[in-house]
């Protein structure tokens, strides 16, 4: 039997569609299927859609309100993504070959779409931009953290790609900006376990098997602050965020550590000082050596170099 591949219209506007497939049910149109299978959105609203010409068939062919459908059948649509806040730092792409693209992420920008955030995302931003819809994050990095994201191109090899960072072989470099404490034993490593804290927004250090190991050692320093290096060996959530605060050491003008600050509190002028500064790797498809190095600056790194003696 030959295998089903999809076949969804282009994206649009950097927005790859969704897929619904039609069920059985209690409808007689395209209108009143998609009314029951999406009953939080207004009929109002996919009359819109199908005005606009937003529903599309497999084969190309636009989805009228009063169209028949087929059970089975697979249709896409495009969401309907309201005004959202324009985040005002711009992506930079430092790489690109036929499988693998390198970006820089500024400070703000979510990589994938969720919550409020769609089109000013980088994913979009960059499908927008390239004039791909077969782009997909191969790690992930904090809406708050800038730099090296790196994205595959091609479905094909994605998971060769994808490996590496599941069996640890990837060499992350961080810098942070944080308080300086000469007492603490420089360059350590902090092995702990890291879980769910008391808020959802945040991770805690637990008792039991470690899960979490970085390596850390500051670069320079002044009576007040360092820029440390962070090498994670893991990638777990907040990891460096949760490490950094564990010492005693917060990253400056972190929202979610110590204190978890109100959504919305953020200040474009002031943010967090982590900075994905480079990745290096074997490429798993020609055997290269691959380093990227992040061409972004933490903003607080001029006044600590002025000040450090």
């Amino acid at each position: 039997m030959a295998r089903y591949r999809p076949n969804p219209p282009p994206a649009r506007d950097g927005l790859n569609p969704s897929c619904v497939t039609v069920a059985a049910g209690d409808w007689a149109t395209a209108l009143e299927f998609f009314c029951q299978r999406f009953d939080k959105v207004a009929s109002s609203d996919w009359n819109d859609r199908f005005a606009a010409g937003d529903v599309v068939a497999e084969d190309g062919a636009l989805v009228r309100a009063d169209s028949l459908l087929n059970k089975g059948q697979r249709l896409y649509y495009f969401r309907n993504v309201p005004d959202e806040p324009h985040i005002p730092f711009q992506e930079r792409i430092l790489h690109q070959d036929d499988h693998l693209l390198v970006v820089d992420k500024p400070h703000f920008l979510p990589i994938i779409p969720s919550g409020k955030y769609v089109r000013e995302t980088l994913l979009v931003r960059l499908g927008k931009t390239l004039n791909s819809s077969t782009l997909a994050p191969i790690h992930r990095l904090d809406r708050d953290t800038a730099g090296i994201v790196l994205f595959s191109l091609q479905p094909a090899t994605r998971n060769a790609y994808a490996a590496l960072f599941r069996e640890h072989v990837v060499s992350k470099t961080y810098h942070a900006i944080a308080r300086w404490n000469p007492e603490l034993s420089w360059p350590m490593q902090r092995h702990t376990r890291i879980a769910i804290g008391e808020h959802f927004m945040q991770q805690a250090e637990v008792e039991g098997v470690p899960n979490a190991l970085t390596t850390i050692r500051p670069l320079l320093h002044d009576d007040e602050l360092a820029l440390y290096e962070l090498k994670p060996v893991n990638g777990q959530r907040h990891q460096l965020r949760v490490h950094m605060n564990a010492l005693g050491l917060p990253i400056l003008n972190d929202g979610i550590y110590p204190v978890l600050t109100p959504e919305g509190s953020a200040q474009f002028e002031n943010p967090l000082q982590l900075l994905a500064k480079a990745i290096a790797f074997t490429d798993p498809l020609s055997g290269e050596a691959r380093c990227f190095e992040s061409t972004l600056r933490l903003s607080a790194l001029s006044t600590l170099q002025k000040d450090s003696p």
